[in-house]
């Protein structure tokens, strides 16, 4: 009889340990997707300000419209891969395809403000100080939401492949999490706004 119960208790003791592996990937899981959703709100403010940014210029810049056109096609492109990995940010290719749209609209914001300069009624514009003001300060916090993120996901990918985690994470289906990392060395700094 006694060591049917310490049999039981072997198996309790193994079972409990199986299911803290569990929780504490659960944990984690949704950890980095609330760290996702802090990126998300940026994203969206972000989204916003570039309509109105793109209007503002539009009036000075009438031999730019290529330029203003690219910048809402990849405005548009990153709405888009944002909505798809809002639904899912555990979802690898969704991610990629953020992280590349996101490089995408980097570029021609760069390429935006870039030739803005050379437009100096545009320049002393009290609403394009003001939007670039915006812009630059949702940049910032889009950095900080993006650190914050990928530190999540290096802490649940770590607990995920370690020993005996590998097992529980595989027999669950924790796949492996990406990082949001601009991979274009052009396009890694935020887009310089100066007025």
């Amino acid at each position: 009889m006694s060591s049917f119960v310490i049999l039981l208790i072997i198996i309790g003791v193994f079972v409990f340990y199986i299911v803290s592996i569990y929780n504490r990937l659960v944990q984690l899981k949704n950890r980095f997707k609330n760290a996702f959703a802090q990126i998300d709100v940026q994203l969206k403010r972000r989204y916003d300000l570039i309509p109105n940014l793109v209007e503002t210029a539009k009036g000075y810049m009438k031999h730019e419209r290529d330029t203003l056109e690219a910048v809402i096609a990849a405005r548009n492109s990153a709405v888009s891969a944002q909505t798809a990995a809002s639904a899912d940010p555990a979802n690898a290719k969704a991610m990629e395809s953020l992280v590349k749209a996101e490089g995408q609209l980097s570029g021609v914001l760069g390429r935006l403000f870039a030739l803005s300069e050379s437009y100096p009624d545009l320049k002393a514009n009290q609403n394009m100080m003001q939007l670039s003001e915006e812009l630059t300060t949702t940049e910032n916090k889009i950095s900080f939401s993006r650190q914050s993120y990928n530190d999540s996901v290096m802490t649940y990918n770590i607990s995920r492949e370690q020993f005996p985690n590998s097992i529980i994470a595989n027999m669950f289906n924790f796949g492996e999490a990406k990082l949001f990392e601009v991979s274009d060395e052009a396009v890694k700094q935020a887009p310089k706004v100066t007025f």
